[in-house]
């Protein structure tokens, strides 16, 4: 048997997404149609074509066999195991005409037809947007917050209904709370007008929650932060969102975190920065300088002669601490080294008399190579220019 190029009864391309088959189905799927054709027996065995190609295609391990065997993995001209499917009316294509244009609109007209009767709904999820302190998100914390939500009604239980009273199948959908209306060869589904898409109807409604089921209120909870969060990050609270319609589960609270900037501290990923100044003399000199922890302690960085603005010193394991993990990042304090202000006479005097002790080109050379580099460039450029 010839081997059937599916790719090519459906007009699409090998690489073709799932979403651009099932469009290309559809379409050829509407034009050929046995509702759409009445006697034509070509467009019948047309359609029986794109819906055995789309019965293959549709599916992932399917078409994984077809691309790699061809058709002949589902014609049985492989053997006795094949890939078993629908047939020639696999997926849509043995449904009517009217099931087609459900597929296409329903998400659109809002779901499943009037054959699903409305049941319990899932309460919406929530989202509440936490701000922390760098340091709560160094060692993590139990925070409390308050939100407010839409719970079920203690005075009717979620059914809409007054006490002694309950509700009543509507009797324009017959309690499918979908209503469909024919226009021409197609078929328009909305939800019913009568009961808004649940199915029934209130006779006495609840003088609490007015017949919706639901009450607005605040609850209080406790949110536990992990040690090394970082902004962006969300914990998730199952069951706290909001009360479910019609005895549905209630949805989930997810809470963002938000970790505000630090007055000392420069955070990226695990790791935290620092910026230190320190004075001329204490750069030129060398020493120690006393730097904050995130912890809450103090550490000594020893400074080494010559130190100039930029440079890196590492205190290793003082970082934040990583996400469900005992270990932590590290710490780097960047030197800044500060020229001084507001000179009084004798300091001025002192610098100066260091200035000239400077001045000659050797000396010059030895204690500012970076001023003395730079400024030999710019003679050689000059000089460079002249010729």
């Amino acid at each position: 048997m010839a081997d059937k190029d599916f790719y090519k009864t459906l007009g699409v391309d090998k690489s073709a997404s799932a979403d651009e088959i099932k469009k290309a189905y559809r379409k050829l799927a509407m034009k050929y149609h046995p509702d759409q054709n009445k006697g034509d027996e070509k467009a019948e065995a047309k359609f029986k074509e794109i819906s055995e190609a789309y019965d293959v295609l549709k599916d992932d391990q399917k078409r994984a066999a077809y691309d790699q065997y061809g058709s002949g993995a589902f014609d049985g001209s492989m053997g006795a195991g094949g890939f078993g499917g629908g047939g020639a009316h696999g997926g849509m294509g043995g449904g009517s005409f009217s099931d087609i244009f459900e597929d296409m609109f329903g998400d659109f007209m809002g779901g499943g037809g009037a054959r699903r009767r409305s049941g319990p709904t899932r309460g919406s999820d929530l989202q509440y947007n936490m701000d922390i302190s760098l340091e709560d998100a160094y060692r993590g914390k139990e925070a409390k917050i308050k939100i407010p939500v839409n719970d079920t009604c203690d005075g009717c239980g979620g059914s809409g209904s007054a006490e002694g009273s309950s509700s009543s199948t509507c009797g324009t959908c017959g309690g499918a709370g979908r209503v469909r209306a024919q226009q021409g060869f197609f078929t328009i589904e909305r939800a019913c007008p009568s009961c808004g898409g649940a199915g029934s109807v209130i006779k006495d409604p609840c003088k609490k929650c007015h017949g919706s089921g639901q009450v607005k209120t605040s609850k209080t909870l406790k949110v536990k932060i992990p040690p090394g969060v970082e902004t962006g990050r969300r914990v998730r609270l199952s069951g706290e969102g909001e009360a479910g319609l019609r005895g549905g589960p209630r949805g989930d609270l997810y809470v963002m975190m938000n970790v505000r900037p630090h007055k000392l501290f420069e955070r990226e990923g695990a790791h935290l920065y620092c910026r230190v100044p320190i004075t001329v003399t204490r750069a030129a000199l060398g020493g120690e300088v006393e730097v904050p922890t995130i912890e809450g302690t103090r550490a000594n960085v020893k400074v080494p002669a010559g130190t100039q603005t930029g440079q890196q010193f590492r205190l290793k394991g003082k970082g934040m601490s990583i996400l469900n993990s005992n270990a932590r990042g590290d710490m780097y304090i960047e030197i800044f080294v500060e020229t001084p202000v507001n000179l009084n006479k004798k300091q001025q005097d002192l610098m100066k008399e260091l200035d000239e002790s400077m001045g000659n080109d050797r000396a010059a050379s030895k204690n500012s190579p970076e001023s003395s580099g730079f400024f030999k460039k710019i003679k050689e450029f000059w000089d460079d220019l002249s010729e």
